[in-house]
């Protein structure tokens, strides 16, 4: 059975961010500044939906305001446009997230590359691409922020060591790897198309993994001690991919009977966990730390427009 101590729990970690935020939205509302999050939906994507529909309750928890602007698919480009300009020059919006994927016919850099950067609290924005590509960071993008924090939170060491990066999306990948390296550590960014990508990976003192295939990392791909990160996230519905990940574990295969499907990562837990000396499980791993990120950023974007 694995030991829970090399558990990496994403959600108690994020559970201690978002205590922190609400500490600071509670400074800064003494202040009279309410940190406002606005989010565009366009289309009916339902994973999109539930996410957006999660940020919304926690920044409700936290003190903050959320409004969702909920548009068709057929929203066209220019009122795409005209809402994030509206948005932009609105002074009591401090935060603007545009839920990617957007509908087909819609230009996703043209969106993104029109928010304010002050307000580009997903960090994707060119401006603050550049910034954290300088070491001087004003927002970056949530999730390799928070697995930042999650590494710090649990005393691991990243100064000195060999981190390889499986990925290589604006989203994940490359501000991650760039967070490393102004951390201090070595860093090697791979992909799906690296050739023998295993000998790369066992070359890592701290692998991220954040390529987007399912079970990608198995265990001849990772060295003993580890720190294995899974950044994946996939809904497996077929029985015979779900027996052959899980069927050894009796938890995850009593999940696929009751729900018709379990979530799992890039990594294979059950065959890599037995190496790694700490590694995040899916659920329950990078995902909380992504929205409680988001909810640190507003309150920073909040902060540093209002000069609080």
């Amino acid at each position: 059975m694995m030991n829970e101590d090399r558990i990496l729990d994403g959600s108690r970690n994020a559970a201690a961010i978002r205590d922190e935020v609400a500490a600071e939205v509670a400074v800064l509302r003494t202040a009279g500044v309410v940190p406002r999050l606005e989010v565009i939906l366009a289309g009916d994507d339902p994973a999109s939906r539930v996410y957006v529909g999660s940020k919304a309750k926690t920044c409700a928890a936290l003190g903050m305001e959320s409004i969702t602007h909920e548009l068709p698919a057929t929203v066209g480009q220019a009122e795409l446009f005209n809402l994030v300009d509206r948005l932009n020059n609105d002074t009591e919006v401090d935060g603007i997230l545009v839920q990617l994927p957007l509908p087909d016919g819609l230009d996703s850099h043209g969106v993104l590359d029109r928010v304010d950067p002050a307000k580009d609290v997903d960090g994707f924005h060119p401006t603050n691409v550049g910034l954290l590509q300088q070491g001087r960071p004003a927002l970056v993008p949530c999730t390799p922020a928070g697995v930042m924090e999650m590494l710090r939170r649990e005393n691991i060491t990243i100064k000195g060591r060999r981190v390889v990066v499986v990925g290589r999306s604006d989203i994940v990948g490359k501000p991650m790897a760039m967070m490393m390296l102004h951390a201090h550590a070595t860093v090697t960014m791979c992909h799906s198309r690296t050739r023998d990508l295993a000998a790369v990976t066992r070359e890592a003192e701290i692998l991220v993994a954040a390529v987007g295939q399912l079970a990608l990392i198995g265990a001849d791909d990772v060295s003993e001690g580890a720190v294995v990160v899974d950044v994946g996230m996939h809904r497996v519905t077929d029985r015979e991919t779900v027996e052959r990940l899980y069927g050894s574990n009796p938890k995850k295969m009593a999940a696929f009977e009751k729900r018709g499907a379990v979530l799992s990562g890039d990594v294979d837990f059950e065959k890599v966990a037995p190496k790694a000396s700490r590694i995040t499980p899916v659920p329950g791993g990078v995902g909380p730390l992504t929205i409680a990120m988001l909810m640190a950023n507003t309150a920073r974007a909040a902060r540093l427009r209002r000069g609080v």
